[in-house]
């Protein structure tokens, strides 16, 4: 058998015009979402990130606003704009590019974004609301990404055993919440594995999804699925090809080629899950402009 691709390409393609459809019916009633990405020093990978950010929400009709600062700017300074961003009536989401550079601390940054601003959801009174069971919370959007290709894929994980490889606080543990809670796109029983679980096959072979965002090159092989599982592959990871003219090409934590033959359904690298995860934070940057909105 071969695997049916679950392109996050596509998906966010549709869902983009979704949001940009819904952003003109909101300019009309005189509300215009506003996201501000704040990016210190010059990572190239940041700055391609940020870059397709802005372009993403631009095309939605959504006000980007980018801050660049330098890569020596003090943590106060930076603490600053994030205050000054927080009071701005035009801006409803708030972004700020990690990593962060070294003298400066990431969780105090992260804890002064409002959290009605805080559309990546990484302040702790979102990943309380989301660990309890919060169906408002707003969610990390490279997990919230992966709910959504599985919905729209027609793989909703209700009543099946998901199987997530990873337990970061950006991927991992916030897929698990979301995927545990009591609304769309939950109702699972979930299972996390990671770096120290013993015999990681045995447990990922369970799975009827498997997600796997552990940052390890072709971890998952074809003996480690479950005949007929659907597998999401988060992992982006650089790997070092001298038949490529850049000299690396991208490749996900699972064997592709191999799990493609054993599974039912499974998301490319690239292609997969990262175009979601632009999707989301403009959903999430447009749920925020209208919580904002005072009620009538």
């Amino acid at each position: 058998m071969s695997a049916e691709l679950i392109s996050g390409k596509e998906m966010a393609a549709s869902i983009r015009e979704e949001i940009k459809e819904r952003v003109a019916g909101l300019k009309e009633s005189g509300l215009t979402p506003g996201l501000a990405v704040v990016l210190l020093g010059e990572d190239p990978a940041s700055q391609v990130y940020v870059r397709s950010k802005n372009k993403a929400a631009t095309e939605a009709g959504i006000h980007s606003r980018q801050i660049t600062l330098s890569e020596d700017t003090p943590e106060d300074e930076l603490l600053g704009v994030v205050a000054g961003l927080n009071a701005d009536p035009e801006i409803h989401g708030i972004l700020v590019q990690l990593p962060l550079p070294d003298q400066i601390d990431e969780a105090k940054v992260l804890s002064a974004i409002d959290p009605a601003k805080d559309v990546d959801g990484f302040h702790p009174v979102n990943v309380g609301r989301l660990a309890s069971g919060d169906p408002d919370a707003l969610a990390p959007c490279t997990p919230s990404g992966v709910v959504e290709m599985l919905q729209r894929s027609g793989n909703d994980p209700e009543g099946k055993h998901v199987v997530v490889v990873g337990r970061s606080s950006v991927v991992g543990r916030p897929m698990a919440a979301l995927l545990l809670r009591k609304a769309p796109g939950g109702n699972a029983t979930v299972t996390v594995a990671h770096s120290r679980t013993p015999d990681l096959g045995a447990v990922t072979r369970g799975a009827d999804i498997l997600i796997v965002a552990i940052g390890q090159p072709d971890l998952i092989r074809g003996d480690m699925v479950k005949p007929g599982a659907v597998v999401i592959d988060v992992g982006v990871n650089r790997v070092d090809d001298d038949t490529r003219e850049r000299g690396y090409r991208l490749t996900g934590d699972v064997a592709f080629d191999e799990v493609k033959e054993i599974a039912s359904a499974i998301s490319p690298v690239p292609g997969g899950v990262g175009p979601m995860t632009i999707a989301m934070l403009l959903s999430n940057t447009v749920e925020a402009a209208v919580r904002s909105a005072p009620a009538e």
